[in-house]
């Protein structure tokens, strides 16, 4: 028994190893080249293995991807914390952050595939819960609440691209300052006595 359990751990092990060489190779490759120019034949040939053994473990590019954004967007915080957080100062969106002290996947937002790939995942996570929450926190339709989610999740991704083709050095300062922009505009409609007032005078 111990030593199928020493062999699975083995395999794990190798099977970890071999994921993150393709992810690594396919990131490297995404510096000189377009997206869809990344092949499976030049992934296998720069990792030295056959393609029976990158199928095992993806079944295509777009499957490394996918894989990436998993890593990239783990332990980030959903972009209602970043929106609507109240009685907080300093409100900050931790997927921004990680944008910024991760240079490993900066390159992930020089591709426009990739980054548009990237606003889908992140839309596919959050856009829901977003656009239920703001709606029981404000007067604002469906239409609306979707409008000011998208809005939020275009200009998070333009900002990132920008402070990243720019080198900018003081992404703190910006983030705070678009944090206090997105704050300020939603207190103008999120309930407080609204609803009652607005009951009210029905």
């Amino acid at each position: 028994m111990d030593i199928i359990m020493e062999e699975k751990r083995k395999d794990d092990r190798r099977s970890r190893y071999t994921r993150q060489t393709i992810k690594d190779i396919f990131l490297e490759e995404l510096k000189t080249k377009p997206y869809n120019k990344i092949t499976v034949t030049e992934i296998c040939k720069k990792a030295e293995m056959n393609r029976g053994t990158f199928y095992l473990h993806y079944y295509d590019i777009d499957d490394v991807l996918n894989n990436i954004f998993e890593d990239f967007l783990s332990n980030t915080s959903s972009v209602l914390e970043h929106v609507l957080c109240p009685n907080k100062q300093n409100c900050t969106y931790p997927f921004c952050e990680k944008i910024q002290s991760s240079p490993r996947y900066q390159i992930l937002f020089s591709d426009d595939v990739v980054s548009a790939r990237m606003l889908e995942k992140l839309s596919d996570t959050g856009k829901e819960s977003f656009i239920t929450h703001l709606m029981q926190k404000s007067l604002l339709t469906f239409e609306q609440a979707e409008a000011v989610f998208w809005f939020q999740m275009n200009g998070c991704l333009a900002i990132n691209r920008m402070m990243l083709k720019n080198k900018c050095t003081d992404w703190s300062r910006i983030q705070q300052t678009i944090d206090q922009f997105i704050r300020a505009g939603l207190e103008t409609f999120l309930i407080h006595d609204q609803r009652e007032e607005a009951c009210s005078g029905q």
